[in-house]
Parts: structure tokens; C-alpha cells; sequence
């Protein structure tokens, strides 16, 4: 659990600024479920180039309570939760120095989305939370005002989470935290999780990441590994100590985040990696005729095919399919490297895909037509699906035909802005597998808008 936090303060000397507002989020990752917000009574003047900063004065401020009046409410909803501030260094001075004029110790885990940005997003000109968060194309308004400067810094933490593949944020957390035993509470989690599509990670005592894995509900995923009767799900039983979970809106995102995950960190509990996800791939050549041909072998590589699949099956279905929507010949496209063609009306076998030799820049244009829309050789693409919540989408960026990562958005400058979108992409490697993983989802769901990129 986290709580963003943002605070004005009076200015004025080292350790003697009053606090004149307070914004806090409680936050479990994925949204926010508790929130106080309040105006502060610093019982001392605020400095002018505050007043001009931030626009709060000392006649706002007159009846608003006093920080004693609202210390058992920030104590509350900041139980049990990590304090994350744009430098929060600042934030966390202010409260323990509020608190011990009152005699009370305040104590709490901190992150800072400066030094996590600087680890997560390098390179940028400027890590001041306004200049950051515009980069990002992150909306922010109400800028040095409590709340305002919350919802920006909260909108940059999601980022953050999102781009943290390693888990060292949430890593982290957890290593500082009491893990304990395995108990009643612990196991119950599973009740907690949610029935939506992501990726979860199941952890031991020690904070180490021991199995990831994804599904379309995830509660019901994690459900089975406690109910489970294998080896692995045993071992799952009585060494986790904690579950956390990432919502991706969409299966795609889902099995690409997870793809990614299992290559870097090989958690023990996951079976071992294959070196390829898919074992055959669509091929063309040119036949002697001059017809351009598509047929199907075996490879461990992109390279060169129009597309690759798990089985032999699957690749023979899938030109059967292209076939019937582009008018190809059959004879021609579901032979293994064949060698015949079908320019010929009189062959019978061509189920009324046959042409004259005449027409074949026709038909090989036909061809073309196929192999464009089923492959990202030389494009550049925007893969556009469904976000996390409503108003939001995903996007997956293809640049010269390789994968470059995912990333969300809510307004539409975000993408139509180059340096925007490379920003709030979360990188990720592409390889064999991440394209086949993208090509095979785009191949079987209707719902996906894909916009080439300039």
C-alpha cells in the first residue's frame, strides 16, 4: 500500500516552516481507495514568495484547522503504507517535524519519484515535477497546490510501476517489511485479487520473486496454485508470503509483460524457458513460373516469414484463411514449399482461384496485398487496445518492423506526439517471440486498431 503525498509549507527558516496544506492518496497500486485533503493553519505567516507561488494567504488560511486538529487522520491513512513524494525527502521532514512539536515519533517507509524517475526515465532535461510530468504528456493542473501536485505525482508513480520490469520498487517494499510466516491472512489474499486480466507475482520470505504468471482472471489463476496438487504448486503453497498484481486491460499486454519478466528475472518456479514460443513459420518464393508462392517450414526465427505458429495445423489454417480473403490458389499456398502454380484455367484443383499467365502481376500483387497486411516488415505501427480503466488505452509500438514496448494513455496527444509517446513507453526488447506473442493476438482478435505511424 502507498499514500502520495504532497505538502505546501509557510517558507521561512530550516525546520521552522508550518504547513499550510496537505494532500494525501491512498493508493494499493492500482487505485486510489482512501484520500484527505485539507487546507492547514500554520499559526505563523506565510513568506510573499510563497504567497505569490502557490497562491494560498494567511486570510485562507484563518479557519482552516490546525495541524493538531488533523494528526490522527493523516496517522490513519498512512498506517501500514510506504509515503511516496516528488522529493520526498522535503514532504517527510515537514511531517516528523509537525509530529514531534505534538511529542509523536512518525515513522514511515519513503520513495521518491525523483530518484525513481531518474532510474526509470534517464536522460530527461528536467526532473522537476512540472517539466517532468509535461514531457510525459501527464495533465497536471492547479500546479503548487497540494492536491493538484498529488494527482501529477500519482499519474507519474503509475508510470513508474509500469516501467519498473525488474519489481525493485515493490521488491524493495517488501524486504523492509515483516514477512513472517506463511498465515491464515496471507493465504486469503487470494481473495483480494482481482477477477480482471494481468500479470501476478508470487513471492517468498525473503522478498524474492520465486513465480510469475498471467491470466485473463487473475484471482482464479492464483486460486488454482493454492488448490493445485503438483510439484510446483506445493512448493508455491508453503513459500509465499506475498502476491501483488498488475492489471494490463488486455491479454496482449498481458503475455508480453510476462514474456519479458520470465526472460530477465527466471523466477525458480517457472518452468524452463523456451527458446521459441512457435516452431513453424510462412514462407514465400517465387515458383518457375513467376508466381510468388507462400508455403510452410519449420524455424526458430522471424526472420523472412510472413508469420510464425506454435503448430503445423495452426499455419495451415491461417492460409487457408488468407487464401479464401485474397483469392490466392490453393494449390499454391498449402504445399510445403510447392512448386507448382495455377496459372492455368484448366487445372481442377484450384477451386476457382485460377488465372491466366497474363494476369500473374495481378495475382502476385494479390499476394503482396496478403503478406503486407500479416507482417510488420519495414512498418511503423501503433497497435491501439483497451487501457486498464475506462478512458484509457493501451499502446504497443512497432518501429521498422521491431517491437519497442507498451506503454497507457488517456489523451490523444500523448500518442500523436512523438517525444511524448517514446517517453511514456515502457521499453522492452523485442526478439522472435515478442513478435510472434503480438502477430498471433493480432491474427485472432477483431478489437485491436492498429495506426501507422509517420
Amino acid at each position: 500500500m502507498y499514500v502520495i503525498l504532497d505538502i505546501e509549507t509557510t517558507g521561512g527558516k530550516f525546520n521552522e516552516e508550518g504547513i499550510t496544506e496537505i494532500a494525501i492518496h491512498r493508493f494499493d497500486g492500482h487505485k486510489v481507495v482512501d484520500k484527505f485533503i485539507s487546507l492547514v493553519n500554520p499559526e505563523k505567516p506565510i513568506q510573499p514568495f510563497v504567497v505569490k507561488l502557490t497562491g494560498i494567504n494567511d486570510k485562507m488560511l484563518q479557519t482552516a484547522p490546525k495541524f493538531y486538529e488533523i494528526a490522527k487522520r493523516i496517522v490513519e491513512i498512512t498506517e501500514d503504507a510506504v509515503l511516496v513524494a516528488h522529493n520526498a525527502q522535503f514532504d517527510y521532514r515537514i511531517l516528523r517535524t509537525e509530529f514531534r512539536r505534538l511529542g509523536y515519533n512518525f515513522e514511515r517507509q519513503t520513495l521518491c519519484t525523483v530518484n525513481l524517475s531518474k532510474e526509470l526515465i534517464p536522460d530527461k532535461e528536467s526532473y522537476s515535477l512540472g517539466k517532468l510530468v509535461r514531457s510525459l504528456g501527464i495533465p497536471v493542473s492547479d500546479r503548487h497546490r497540494a492536491n493538484g501536485d498529488a494527482l501529477a505525482t500519482l499519474q507519474l508513480f503509475k508510470l513508474l510501476l509500469a516501467k519498473d520490469l525488474d519489481k525493485t520498487i515493490i521488491k524493495s517494499v517488501i524486504k523492509e517489511g515483516s514477512m513472517g510466516e506463511l498465515s491464515d491472512r496471507q493465504i486469503d489474499l487470494v481473495e483480494q485479487l482481482p477477477t480482471e486480466t494481468g500479470v501476478y507475482y508470487m513471492y517468498d520470505k525473503d522478498g524474492d520473486l520465486i513465480f510469475i504468471g498471467k491470466s485473463s482472471n487473475i484471482k482464479k489463476k492464483v486460486n488454482k496454485h493454492f488448490t493445485g496438487t503438483s510439484n510446483v504448486a506445493k512448493k508455491l503453497q508453503k513459500q509465499t508470503r506475498k502476491i501483488t498484481f498488475e492489471k494490463t486491460g488486455n491479454e496482449l499486454i498481458a503475455s508480453l509483460k510476462e514474456n519479458e519478466e520470465l526472460r530477465r528475472v527466471k523466477p525458480k518456479y517457472n518452468s524452463s524457458l523456451k527458446k521459441s514460443l512457435f516452431s513453424y513459420g510462412i514462407f514465400q518464393k517465387e515458383n518457375e513460373n513467376g508466381y510468388i508462392s507462400l508455403y510452410i517450414d519449420k524455424t526458430t526465427t522471424t526472420d523472412h516469414t510472413i508469420g510464425t505458429f506454435s503448430s503445423v495445423i495452426g499455419a495451415k489454417n491461417f492460409l487457408a484463411k488468407t487464401s479464401k480473403e485474397f483469392t490466392l490458389c490453393d494449390k499454391i499456398n498449402l504445399i510445403s514449399k510447392a512448386k507448382t502454380n495455377c496459372g492455368n484455367y484448366n487445372d481442377g484443383n484450384c477451386n476457382g482461384a485460377c488465372i491466366s499467365l497474363e494476369d500473374k502481376t495481378v495475382y502476385n500483387n494479390r499476394v503482396k496485398e496478403a503478406i503486407t497486411k500479416y507482417s510488420f516488415t519495414g512498418k511503423n505501427l501503433l497497435i491501439k487496445d483497451k487501457g486498464r480503466e475506462i478512458g484509457e488505452y493501451s499502446a504497443i509500438l512497432i518501429q521498422d518492423g521491431e517491437f519497442r514496448g507498451y506503454g497507457y494513455y488517456n489523451l490523444n496527444h500523448q500518442i500523436n506526439n512523438i517525444h511524448i509517446l517514446e517517453s511514456i513507453i515502457t521499453k522492452m526488447k523485442s526478439t522472435p517471440n515478442t513478435l510472434h506473442i503480438i502477430l498471433a493476438y493480432i491474427r485472432k482478435s477483431n478489437r485491436l486498431q492498429l495506426i501507422e505511424l509517420d
